[in-house]
């Protein structure tokens, strides 16, 4: 009986989820996550809510580029984040973790000039895939691209000089300490999140950021984790006054030297290769997918397929 009832429930929330009644909310104008979490029954957004909520929006931010206020805003925003990278190193190499359409990314790539190498990633594939066309629509054509998740990034131990993040943690309240504990992992140098500024906001933002499950005391949690912490001020550049943004500065010295930085498998972060049209490692079993250009490298999207290079390597080249 148990578990006919829990089967009947999660036909009921996949019923609920159904894309063609989600695009028309959507279109509607409602918020995505929070029916979504309503639906489930839920106080706080899960991965799977975040995505659909993410898929449905994609191509909005670069549409919203259409407009000259948006596009001062983003180029302040961007040449804010690029001064306070530019403050603390120059790098060799940057990550954007949660890149979303890359609208933030490309103003920061103009902000520091194409000297260091670029990376992002995204949960969402159809972000990823807008991301790729605006920056190459802006002839930023050498970033490195892929579907990735916060809790898993396809990145090796501190190989990244300078990884920030943009209100990509923003949605995951209530996990603050996994997620940083993996940005602080995948970087060398820096870690930088712009992020919803609680703890600095109004008492109005303050509620508005409950309501929708943000993130909150990054400052706290990071000094829980035992990192260094440098500096923690309000980002000059606000689009939404009921959702400022925060910089939040983190020293780290990376023990290793990453040299020719690349993909690794997001489970057992062993270093990928390219056969075709998926990413295969020599020391895992899991096998990747590339779609429409995007590397999609989230564990579940992994093939388990051991015996991918024997085969290959039978083909022949």
């Amino acid at each position: 009986m148990i578990f006919l009832i829990n089967d009947i429930e999660s036909r009921l929330s996949d019923e609920m989820a159904n894309p063609e009644e989600l695009k028309k909310l959507y279109d509607q104008g409602k918020n995505i996550s929070a029916h979504l979490r309503e639906v489930k029954g839920l106080t706080k957004n899960t991965s799977d809510i975040i995505e659909q909520s993410y898929d449905l929006q994609s191509g909005s931010y670069s549409s919203a580029m259409d407009s000259q206020s948006m596009q001062k805003h983003k180029q302040a925003y961007s040449a804010e984040v690029a001064d306070v990278i530019r403050s603390v190193c120059n790098p060799q190499t940057v990550l954007e973790a949660g890149v979303g359409e890359a609208t933030t990314l490309s103003g920061v790539i103009a902000g520091l000039g194409d000297q260091p190498d670029f990376y992002g990633f995204d949960l969402c594939w159809s972000r990823v895939a807008y991301a790729r066309k605006w920056l190459q629509s802006n002839q930023h054509n050498g970033v490195q691209l892929c579907m990735g998740d916060l809790f898993q990034i396809p990145l090796a131990d501190d190989s990244v000089d300078v990884v920030y993040t943009s209100h990509s943690i923003e949605p995951n309240g209530g996990k603050e300490l996994p997620l940083l504990a993996e940005l602080y992992r995948v970087a060398k140098k820096y870690l930088i999140l712009i992020e919803p500024g609680y703890e600095l906001a109004s008492s109005e933002a303050r509620e508005r950021m409950e309501q929708h499950g943000y993130c909150q005391n990054l400052v706290g949690f990071s000094e829980d984790l035992g990192y260094e912490v440098l500096d923690h001020w309000m980002l000059g550049a606000v689009a939404n006054p009921m959702n400022p943004s925060a910089v939040t500065i983190i020293r780290k010295n990376g023990e290793h030297h990453q040299a020719g930085l690349t993909w690794v498998c997001p489970k057992y972060k062993t270093a990928l290769l390219k056969k075709g049209n998926v990413l295969f490692s020599k020391s895992s079993p899991l096998v990747y997918p590339i779609i429409g250009g995007v590397p999609c490298l989230r564990e579940e999207q992994g093939v388990l397929a051991g015996k991918f290079q024997e085969f290959m390597d039978q083909q022949g080249p």
